[in-house]
């Protein structure tokens, strides 16, 4: 699985409109992309008390889907439409990073791990484990 991250800076004066982006923007990427995005999350960043932003971002956000060929085949087509829509919400610029995800829920991973077979005598390293000294 992949994980797309769509990350707007927290610069001073910068416009977001997080109402549009999660009811219009993010719905018309899911629309188009269709089964091919599995799921997306928004994280919205905090501000303190005076409304001093405490994360470098205003937004971030996560398309998850199966492959890099996968999002670029359903996405791609529908790439202009969705960047025209783009001052809808925001006079700022978007950060892009593709990633590898290599835990996709922690918690059932962790649950998973105190369910032993009959057969698993203990736990042992991997390979991958090892620390090399």
């Amino acid at each position: 699985m992949i994980k797309v991250s769509v990350m707007y800076p927290n610069k001073p004066g910068v416009r977001f409109d997080h109402e549009y982006y999660r009811t219009k923007h993010l719905p018309l990427i899911k629309r188009r992309m269709g089964a091919a995005l599995k799921y997306y999350t928004i994280d919205k960043g905090l501000a303190d008390k005076e409304g001093r932003p405490l994360s470098p971002y205003v937004v971030m956000c996560h398309l998850m889907c199966d492959s890099v060929e996968e999002y670029q085949s359903s996405f791609g087509p529908h790439a202009h439409e969705i960047r025209e829509d783009i001052p809808n919400f925001t006079d700022g610029t978007s950060i892009h990073q593709i990633s590898e995800v290599v835990v996709e829920n922690s918690a059932k991973v962790e649950t998973a791990g105190l369910q032993r077979s009959p057969i698993d005598r203990g736990s042992s390293l991997h390979r991958s484990d090892q620390v090399i000294r």
